[in-house]
């Protein structure tokens, strides 16, 4: 056999310099340190409950982009729609999120909702989409019944309209189950007919988390990653992201008028009676619709933390201050059913 070669000149062995005790016991120290970092990140794969919706939410939202041709957002400003966005970004970014964003415009908003959403849309450079119900009206698209005030229902042609207009196959909503016994129906992939109509009975099964998204031409899907979120999910998600919400989320001086038994905002739109109660009051929003349908809340939370604490102690459901949802027992389902969110 050939004698090894050192490296180096030929015929001279390479010295190394000596090393003290007391250096080689620091090394050693510092050595055993990043291994024992090591060991205990990568024995460690336990996900915390918000990292799992999280995650959950983030690998719904990719299927979505590479099962759909023509995906939308539906982003409206509210504490939900926030959340996707901020998970949107997660999901493909360093890429352009690869969804516009879509809005349905009563013409009843809170100014500070539609002021917010406007501003977001154009930080993260997303192209927003908004359809007036006020437009669908005059084009024949939405039929207000005779002394209809809300707009609630005339949403639902609205929505179907722009979705024809765009041919958008998939659209990406913030509704949970938590929220109201209809939505506790939903699957995560809600199909929806050649009409944009939802049957629970037709829903597909969605078993290991796999994803049923074929559709026949006409049809569409609505997709609802935060489907196993709390309301209180949703505020811890916006405290760990350090996330902007809407002013009226937080506690903030309002007139208010009492009917149907809580607390609606005073407007133009719907003025208060003689005999109704009316107030200035110290108030905020737990979920946001129209202006005239949503309900006001006394509450002194002026952080986060404060609505987090105070959720926790509520005895009362989030959409229960919901006027459009008390016209009857199955208000939301019936909605639904015609094609709404």
């Amino acid at each position: 056999m050939r004698p090894t070669r050192h490296l180096g000149r030929p015929g001279r062995r390479r010295r190394h310099p000596k090393v003290g005790p007391d250096l080689r016991a620091a090394y050693c120290a510092r050595v055993y340190r990043h291994l024992s970092d090591f060991r205990q990140t990568v024995s460690n794969y336990h996900l915390d409950h918000l990292q799992y919706l999280e995650t959950e939410a983030i690998h719904i939202m990719r299927e979505v982009a590479g099962e759909f041709e023509r995906p939308a957002l539906l982003f409206s400003g509210g504490k939900d729609s926030i959340c996707l966005l901020r998970l949107a970004e997660k999901a493909f970014r360093p890429a352009e999120i690869p969804l516009p964003f879509l809005n349905v415009d009563t013409g009843h908003h809170f100014p500070e909702l539609n002021e917010f959403r406007d501003r977001r849309a154009r930080e993260l450079g997303g192209k927003l989409i908004v359809r007036k119900v006020e437009d669908a009206i005059a084009a024949g698209i939405a039929q207000p019944a005779p002394g209809e005030v809300s707009r609630n229902r005339l949403q639902i042609p609205t929505l179907l309209a722009a979705i024809e207009e765009f041919r958008f196959d998939c659209c990406i909503g913030g509704a949970r189950r938590d929220e109201e016994k209809a939505r506790a129906k939903e699957r995560f992939f809600s199909y929806r007919d050649s009409f944009g109509q939802w049957d629970p009975k037709s829903q597909r099964p969605e078993i290991w988390n796999l994803y049923n998204a074929r559709l026949n031409p006409g049809e569409n899907m609505r997709v609802f990653p935060l489907s196993n979120w709390t309301e209180m999910d949703v505020w811890e998600y916006i405290r760990q992201e350090k996330l902007e919400v809407p002013s009226i989320y937080f506690s903030h001086r309002r007139t208010c008028v009492r009917r149907q038994g809580q607390w609606l905002p005073a407007n133009d739109i719907q003025p208060p009676k003689p005999n109704e109660e009316v107030r200035e009051l110290t108030v905020r929003v737990r979920t946001i619709g129209d202006i005239i349908s949503t309900g006001l809340v006394e509450s002194p939370a002026a952080t986060v933390d404060d609505i987090i604490a105070e959720i926790a102690a509520a005895r009362v459901t989030e959409r229960g201050s919901r006027a459009d949802d008390k016209a009857s027992e199955a208000a939301m389902e019936d909605r639904k059913k015609a094609g709404y969110f």
